[in-house]
């Protein structure tokens, strides 16, 4: 983007960036806290405008990212010393589904065990390719006879660690002018923790990436990396609800339609040769998420211990699915709702955000590794860092209080030798009000605009003030001008939804929106009717 001066002469950091947004200006426990971190940044400072400097703000969060990464591998140094053997592992806070079915699923015979007749891999189609691969290369070490579940999980660990880096990456692309919110995914306590638990990041960073491509108006592409992001887990299907509601509001149907049609058909490309190939493998997933019974730390599951203890009535598995399925579909109905009524336009993030959380909380089981889902959604939709702390301490809470719950349960150790299973409940409800609280800040930010820092970042982003949904380029560019950028680069900037690709600033179309809110659909300036030009 060029700087204009009076003369129509270009000044000497023409091309330059809008600057970035810098957290110590703008968020208050960062701003609080900045005298520890090297104080203000000064007035004449330009943050993101780094001539001269290695340390651009890209390579500041890789960095970071890198080294969270370490630490994550040193705190799992329990279980790679000394193996993954119960109690210990859940002593040490190191347990993995990687070292557990590298032998429990056959991976040690067979790397290839989840295509298998006879195949027991609970997992999704894409899910078991990338289970298979990294078998495949732990194999071929020179060191893995001596240790093949570590160096299966070593294998596994890097695939991580990139996948964590990209995922920085693509936040702070996606954060518009706030790439620095991507430092709370860089520095995540329940990434460090819980990110080598499982495959979650695959799925965490297919989603990542489409989401920044459909804010880049490719919501073919995107849709291609969601599909594939559900061929390793299912929940960046939930992405789509986020565009429907966004379609319903603006009636822009162009952009779901190629989003979801890419999801649908990359879903089917992974699954379809399993499908036919071997049926009965393919339906295991299925199979066991329809029957399995009230999981470890879901809301069911508090419910059970609890009642089991005074003598009252549990959920059965066979009551499980009506239960926790119809469960998200009230919430989803009331999200639904939410989002086609309120005065003004969500972001996706603020409905991304929600609808996963809203399935994390109904689901039958929340493994630990589950907090990844929701971390590169919330420094997205509600990049406050005293928030975020406060959600992600009881999150830290409830990844220990597992471990002890199930160590007690693995060495038949008495209560005075353990942890009580009130403190294990307490530490369920903890982490789900955590996120029920994240969640009433979304909302805030959806109905209150000036609450959202992200919207009050960009160059359109206080057309809320005067209700001129659905003009902002046009009141961006004067803003532009006023700033003395080049006014032509408002069409390229978003103006309120860094994600929002074509519903970024897309009027309200709706006919109840309409009604109940009584717009004026032009911008001072241009006759009634006639649109402005973008």
């Amino acid at each position: 983007m060029s700087l204009r001066t009076p003369g129509n002469t270009t000044r000497p950091d023409a091309g330059s960036p809008l600057p970035a947004s810098v957290p110590s200006r703008t968020d208050g426990l960062a701003r609080r806290m900045r005298g520890m971190l090297g104080g203000p940044a000064g007035r004449h400072t330009l943050s993101g405008r780094m001539a001269g400097t290695f340390w651009t703000p890209m390579r500041v969060l890789i960095a970071v990212t890198t080294l969270s990464a370490v630490v994550a591998v040193l705190l799992k140094s329990p279980c790679r010393l000394g193996g993954w053997g119960q109690p210990a592992v859940y002593y040490g806070g190191c347990y993995s589904d990687w070292a557990a079915l590298y032998g429990g699923r056959g991976f040690a015979e067979d790397p290839f065990a989840p295509f298998a007749a006879g195949a027991s891999f609970e997992y999704p189609v894409l899910m078991s390719v990338v289970a298979s691969i990294a078998a495949v290369i732990s194999q071929t070490l020179p060191f893995s006879d001596l240790n093949p579940s570590l160096a299966y999980w070593d294998v596994n660990f890097v695939f991580t660690a990139v996948l964590w880096i990209i995922t920085v990456v693509v936040t702070a692309r996606s954060a518009g002018r706030r790439p620095w919110d991507a430092l709370m995914v860089a520095v995540a306590p329940g990434i460090i923790l819980a990110g080598s638990v499982n495959w979650d990041l695959w799925a965490v960073g297919l989603l990542a990436v489409g989401m920044w491509l459909f804010g880049g108006r490719k919501p073919l592409l995107a849709g291609i990396l969601f599909g594939l992001g559900a061929a390793m887990k299912l929940y960046p299907l939930l992405i789509l609800g986020a565009l429907f509601i966004l379609a319903v509001r603006s009636l822009r149907w162009s952009p779901f339609l190629w989003a979801t049609l890419g999801t649908v058909g990359a879903w089917l490309a992974v699954n379809l040769p399993m499908m036919i190939a071997n049926p009965a493998a393919w339906g295991v997933f299925f199979t066991f998420s329809g029957e399995r019974g009230p999981g470890l730390s879901s809301v069911w599951h508090a419910w059970n211990v609890t009642l089991e203890k005074i003598g009252g009535p549990t959920v059965a598995a066979e009551q499980l699915s009506v239960l926790a399925y119809g469960a998200f579909f009230l919430c989803c109905c009331a999200i639904f709702a939410l989002g086609v009524t309120c005065r003004y336009r969500p972001r996706v993030a603020h409905l991304a955000f929600l609808i996963v959380a809203a399935f994390v909380l109904c689901n039958k089981v929340y493994s630990p590794q589950f907090v990844i889902w929701l971390v590169p959604l919330a420094a997205l939709a509600v990049p406050r860092w005293r928030d975020f702390l406060i959600w992600q301490f009881f999150e830290v809470l409830h990844f220990w209080a597992i471990w002890m719950y199930l160590a007690k349960g693995a060495s038949g150790s008495e209560v005075q030798h353990s942890m009580d299973d009130t403190f294990y409940v307490l530490a369920v409800l903890g982490h789900m009000a955590a996120t029920v609280y994240l969640m009433a800040r979304v909302v805030e930010q959806m109905l209150h605009p000036a609450q959202d820092q992200v919207r009050a970042s960009l160059p359109g982003g206080r057309i809320w003030r005067d209700a001129q949904t659905g003009q902002g380029t046009v009141r961006a560019a004067a803003r532009l001008e006023a700033l003395g950028f080049d006014p032509a680069e408002a069409r390229r900037l978003p103006v309120d939804d860094p994600l929002g690709g074509a519903y970024d600033d897309a009027p309200d179309r709706a006919p109840w929106l309409l009604r109940a809110h009584g717009e004026a659909r032009h911008t001072p300036g241009h006759p009634a009717g006639r649109p402005p030009v973008r």
